[in-house]
């Protein structure tokens, strides 16, 4: 590759790295960045990811000049993958919470971004999985908090064959089953299970 060639490259990334610092939001911080090597983009324009502190954003170039964006959020990204190899490493990504998002076509809505430096895709994985994590424990108290909640409720009445008690106990064997479902999903541990389990039967 020629000085040049490098020089335009070099121009390319600048401006890319520009637009991005621009759509930043108020209080969004640029984590890091990949650049997709020209080997993957031979016959298209390179592809350049970054990870900030609000979401996960895709730019390539326009044909027409300026550049094309998607961005996800954090929440809607999952079990983050990385494949390195000898000449770029491949990351991968599940999405979910939206129908508008650039996804594969592949039935499990895989995010694929292919040929990107190992060290810069390294980073971007470390940082797509601190937020998986993340959003992992924060959707686990918030379940949590919203059967404990409910848990808390049940009321029966003093005829045990009334239409108000058969209802409650249906409720409670709903609630019951929820968090053993939570149990088995491993987004509560078996003293959260035991005691949201006593609290609902101590209702009874």
């Amino acid at each position: 590759m020629t000085t040049n060639e490098n020089t335009s490259g070099d121009l390319h990334i600048t401006k890319a790295l520009e637009h991005l610092n621009s759509v930043l939001v108020s209080g969004e911080t640029l984590d890091a960045w990949a650049i997709q090597r020209r080997l993957f983009a031979i016959s298209k324009r390179r592809i350049l990811i970054a990870a900030t502190s609000g979401r996960f954003i895709e730019i390539k170039r326009g044909l027409l000049g300026g550049f094309n964006m998607v961005d996800f959020r954090w929440q809607d990204l999952a079990d983050a993958r990385i494949k390195v190899g000898i000449f770029g490493a491949d990351i991968f990504m599940k999405v979910s919470g939206s129908s508008d998002l650039a996804i594969s076509e592949d039935a499990n809505q895989v995010l694929i971004l292919p040929g990107f430096r190992k060290e810069q895709a390294e980073k971007i994985y470390r940082l797509a999985q601190a937020q998986d994590q993340s959003w992992r424990e924060k959707r686990r108290i918030r379940d949590l908090e919203e059967l404990r909640a409910k848990s808390g409720g049940v009321t029966i009445g003093t005829n045990s064959m009334s239409p108000q008690t058969n209802s409650s106990s249906d409720d409670a064997s709903a609630k019951l089953e929820k968090a053993k479902e939570m149990l088995d999903k491993k987004l509560i541990t078996d003293s959260e299970y035991e005691s949201i389990k006593a609290r609902i039967i101590s209702g009874l």
